[in-house]
């Protein structure tokens, strides 16, 4: 995680760091609107990070609270423009020390001295880890207290913020947050303490990533064995291989294992064996990709980690008994390690998967001329969120959002760490320039050579199809928040036009958050996933009537 740890150069009269003795600090650049940010006495060492200060108006942050104080100022890309953000790289902040912040230079929607007048309600967080682009506020991060603040205009106030709580992990394996409802805690939290019990750690140092990167580097997840493992000695299960979607980690992916074994336990899907693999990493999710900037992530998976997994547990280790599954970035991965590694898999059942075919990348085309991701060619935004219908965020506010959080970590960034060439200063190629939207063609180019599975399909299919054919299965809402479905159309064109089997599932009216529930059943998807998978797996089992129509 330090190699995201980076110093990065600000403008002249950006920021200046005071100390309890500094002298006088130069005039602020006029009219711009300054923010001055402490740490607090009571921290005993200095502090470094990405200084991010959030400003919303009273009255959001007030509704936000529902009647309560306001004890915290965010941001969400699914509410892009409500909360302004600003930021600067501190490279190092003495305990009773302060620095001086122009709050205009680096900041999204707009300057701040060019916000509405009126009240604000403020936070400074410190991002000690540089991950917040990932998954927001996380441990170790110092912040403020909210303070009211008048911003914009003539008489706005100089915000003045003290650093005085170092957060703790908000996520730990098998326990709910605290700010989860009573009633929601008394529904999971025993899912959760029984399915740890038939839960295993996993913890690989891999060779191959340890070599790319000079240290060693883990590969970590959890193992979940079936009811009747311990008594059937001599039985072998079928394996699914699951990861997660972006902004979920290793904590996140026991709520994944309580509530399969929840459903096998009470016999609604069958006996597997379930690997849960963290994809996350400090420059996003890596994909379970080779990749010249993260490493060789699927080929550790692929030639380290699962051969050790199938010889300390009994796993059908035929490609007919391991499957894979996973949804959005984890949809991707699984949808792209099943077209790599064709013959080790029998089968991918991937959901609302990031763009499989780069033609339609959340919909814009990266391979048309003067490509350009912010703006259509009739000059009109690209939609990147939307809800019910209603377009929620635009792909430019994404993008430029993320890059006031920081270069590092975010969903764009993450894809760049995976698909993008290396640049000369050692950093991924931009596949579009965050002030413009303009598309990159050779970084484009690189994409679809060696990551549009669209393609990859299209000019390999004679090798391809004796390993892949009728394994990809595809799930996804007509109404995916993020036009996921745009892609898939694109993926499904290209394998008929190869004359390929496979099973794609446009669901009408389903978005990316609600795309498994059915009716009041809100694991109706990963049921259907697991019996169908089954049926490959043990093709003579018997299988309940509501899934024997189904075709694997």
């Amino acid at each position: 995680m330090l190699r995201m740890i980076r110093t990065f150069a600000v403008p002249a009269l950006c920021a200046l760091v005071l100390s309890p003795v500094a002298a006088k600090p130069a005039a602020p650049i006029a009219h711009a609107q300054m923010v001055r940010v402490a740490l607090g006495s009571t921290f005993k060492q200095p502090a470094s990070g990405r200084l991010l200060i959030f400003a919303m108006p009273l009255k959001d942050a007030q509704a936000a609270a529902q009647g309560g104080p306001v004890e915290e100022v965010d941001t969400s890309p699914f509410s892009p423009t409500q909360t302004a953000v600003a930021a600067l790289e501190v490279p190092h902040l003495a305990p009773g020390g302060a620095v001086l912040m122009d709050a205009d230079s680096v900041s999204f929607p707009q300057p701040f001295s060019k916000l509405t007048p009126g009240e604000y309600a403020v936070q400074a967080v410190l991002d000690v880890n540089h991950n917040y682009n990932y998954g927001g506020r996380g441990t170790g991060d110092l912040v403020s207290k909210v303070v009211t603040v008048r911003l914009g205009g003539a008489d706005a106030a100089t915000p003045d913020l003290t650093l005085t709580r170092e957060l703790t992990e908000r996520m730990q394996p098998w326990k709910l947050s605290s700010r989860v409802p009573e009633a929601a805690r008394a529904r999971i939290q025993p899912a959760l303490d029984a399915a740890k019990g038939h839960t295993h750690e996993i913890d690989f140092v891999s060779p191959a990533l340890t070599a790319f990167w000079g240290r060693p580097i883990h590969m970590r997840g959890w193992v979940l064995l079936p009811p009747g493992y311990a008594e059937h000695k001599g039985q072998r299960y079928p394996t699914v291989y699951f990861t997660h979607g972006f902004s979920a980690n290793h904590a996140s992916l026991t709520f994944n294992a309580a509530s399969t074994w929840k459903l096998m336990s009470e016999g609604k899907t069958p006996p597997m064996i379930w690997v849960f693999l963290d994809e996350s990493s400090p420059t996003g999710t890596h994909e379970f990709a080779d990749s010249v900037n993260n490493g060789p992530w699927g080929t550790a998976l692929t030639t380290e980690l699962m051969p050790k997994l199938e010889s300390t547990y009994r796993m059908d280790a035929r490609p007919s008994g391991r499957f894979l599954t996973g949804h959005s970035s984890g949809g991707w991965a699984t949808l792209w390690l099943q077209v790599r590694y064709p013959k080790i898999f029998g089968g991918t059942w991937s959901t609302s998967p990031d763009p499989s075919d780069f033609h339609d990348f959340t919909g814009p085309d990266l391979y048309a001329p003067h490509a350009n991701v912010y703006r259509k060619p009739d000059g009109s935004p690209w939609p990147l969120v939307r809800d019910k219908g209603k377009v929620i965020a635009t792909f430019q506010q994404f993008a430029q959002l993320e890059r006031v959080l920081g270069p590092y970590g975010g969903q764009m960034a993450s894809f760049e760490w995976v698909f993008s060439p290396k640049g000369k200063d050692g950093r991924p190629q931009p596949m579009f320039d965050r002030a413009t939207g303009d598309v990159n063609p050779k970084v484009v180019d690189y994409w679809r050579d060696h990551y549009d599975i669209a393609y990859r399909i299209k000019t390999q299919w004679p090798k391809l199809k004796p390993y892949l054919d009728g394994k990809i299965h595809l799930f996804v809402g007509t109404a995916d928040t993020f036009y996921l479905d745009g892609a898939a159309h694109k993926l499904k064109a290209v394998l008929d036009s190869v004359g390929a089997k496979s099973s794609f599932d446009f669901i009408p009216g389903k978005t990316h958050f609600d795309l498994y529930a059915k009716g009041g059943d809100r694991e109706w998807l990963h049921k259907e996933i697991a019996w169908q998978m089954y049926r490959v797996a043990r093709p003579k089992a018997k299988i309940p009537t509501a899934y024997t129509a189904t075709t694997p």
